[in-house]
């Protein structure tokens, strides 16, 4: 168990089982959507979110001219020029992917990945709205592949459903950087609780939570009990247990190891049998 659990961690270290739950969850909204993604999209679905992720964390370790306080940059910092390697390798079969990707789907991927490349350029001025971009980003990501190619008509009960996700992902943000704040400061990393304080971050993740639960209590009272309902709403419960509990799972980092496993969630509906 002691092994598996280290596995796990040396994954969500770099970045993997994000990349993972950012396939299931286009997989979900696929379903949704009526769509039948094929591999190549999930393929660079997967490797465009880990590039991301990646270039942002080795970026933050590089800034840093200490030994950085979080295990993430530390292990970044001290892998910087393999995982560049591995990064030049993803980015080159992420490219060649784009041949194979459906047109529409690559139209709006090239456009996203301009907005990708000027938040990365002016991240450092975003200041307490770096969450809300990167949550805004990776939802984009995860519905491009099934919301451009779809012949549904979207209604409000699919853009519910989309906020409901985009909620999860910002609340896990917000919720990461509120655990990590005196790691950041020492490091003089930005984020919404270095800027906005503690006091403000709670309550703001309490508006989160209260939002998402709207939501659903509409969708479940106006429209019906829908497995994808269910699912993201369970993931917004996992994240408050994990907010609820932050004093238990600070340590070792568990919040962030079932923070990042909310995202792979997904993966119970689509098993299950329809």
């Amino acid at each position: 168990m002691h092994a598996i659990f280290r596995f796990y961690r040396y994954i969500n270290t770099l970045s993997l089982d994000i990349a993972a739950g950012a396939v299931v969850s286009a997989q979900l909204f696929a379903r949704i959507f009526n769509v039948q993604i094929k591999t190549y999209g999930l393929m660079a679905l997967g490797l465009t979110v880990w590039i991301i992720y990646t270039l942002d964390h080795l970026r933050d370790a590089k800034k840093i001219k200490h030994s950085a306080s979080t295990e993430r940059h530390r292990f970044h910092q001290q892998n910087f020029k393999v995982l560049v390697c591995f990064l030049v390798i993803a980015v080159l079969v992420d490219a060649l992917t784009i041949f194979f990707i459906r047109r529409q789907v690559l139209a709006w991927g090239l456009v996203l990945w301009a907005i990708v490349v000027l938040y990365l350029t002016v991240q450092q001025f975003l200041r307490f709205l770096k969450e809300f971009f990167i949550a805004g980003l990776y939802t984009w990501g995860v519905l491009l592949l099934s919301i451009t190619v779809t012949s549904i008509d979207l209604g409000v009960h699919h853009t519910l459903l989309i906020v409901q996700f985009a909620i999860a992902a910002w609340i896990n943000l917000v919720l990461f950087s509120w655990f990590d704040h005196v790691f950041d400061e020492r490091d003089e990393q930005n984020s919404f609780v270095t800027i906005m304080g503690n006091r403000t971050t709670i309550f703001f993740l309490y508006g989160l939570f209260a939002a998402s639960a709207l939501i659903t209590l509409v969708q479940v009272m106006v429209f019906t009990i829908s497995g994808p309902v269910m699912i993201l709403a369970f993931m917004i419960i996992i994240l408050l247990i994990i907010f609820l509990l932050r004093r238990s799972l600070a340590k070792n980092d568990l919040y962030r190891l079932l923070g990042d496993a909310v995202f792979l969630m997904p993966a119970i509906y689509l098993i299950w049998p329809q």
